[in-house]
């Protein structure tokens, strides 16, 4: 019979834990990780604005001129951004002291945040999984050249650093500032 690590938490959901980063930002450590989450964003829809942009100015094959594309950025390939886009709104709007039911209220509070806070994954999840089909279904079965599957690598490359940037944003309001104060009798 072996016994339990020192460290060991039965409260613990991953028996791993993860690394301790020891990042030492210092008083800036929430700035900074707002300013991350902006950057992913703007990343995010600009690799798929990019490829919308060179979708509608896409010229035939050289060969052949009279030869049009054989596909362009559609809305269906609009949608699933848009759900990650809608997911991640809904995260990040949500007080996360109604999560942990820190403020003492109505108790169905709670749960109803708890619910959008389902719902804005479920949209954010959703958008990476219809972005995911929509690549493999609408330009890597076609076998499109690589110039055109390019519209779908961008397509789910976008809903990834959304979610990134809605985890990033999420982490870092989560962190506390030199001007929180911790009041408490």
């Amino acid at each position: 019979m072996s016994l339990p690590r020192s460290d060991y938490d039965p409260r613990r959901v991953c028996l791993n834990p993860f690394p301790d980063l020891n990042l030492n930002l210092g008083k800036h450590r929430r700035t900074i990780g707002i300013y991350l989450a902006g950057a992913l964003f703007a990343l995010a829809n600009w690799t798929f604005l990019d490829a919308a942009i060179l979708s509608a100015h896409a010229h035939p094959p050289p060969e052949d001129v009279q030869i049009p594309p054989p596909v362009h950025v559609q809305f269906v390939d609009w949608v699933p951004g848009i759900c990650s886009l809608l997911g991640m709104l809904i995260i990040n709007l949500i007080d996360k002291d109604r999560i942990r039911g820190d403020d003492y209220g109505d108790s169905r509070a709670v749960w109803r945040a708890r619910l959008f806070l389902f719902i804005g994954f479920a949209f954010m999840a959703g958008g990476l999984a219809g972005s995911v089909s929509l690549l493999v279904l609408k330009y890597i079965m076609k076998d499109y050249p690589e110039q055109y599957t390019y519209y779908g690598y961008a397509n789910v490359s976008q809903n990834v650093a959304l979610m990134l940037s809605a985890v990033v944003l999420w982490i870092a309001q989560n962190a506390q500032t030199e001007y929180d104060y911790s009041l408490t009798l």
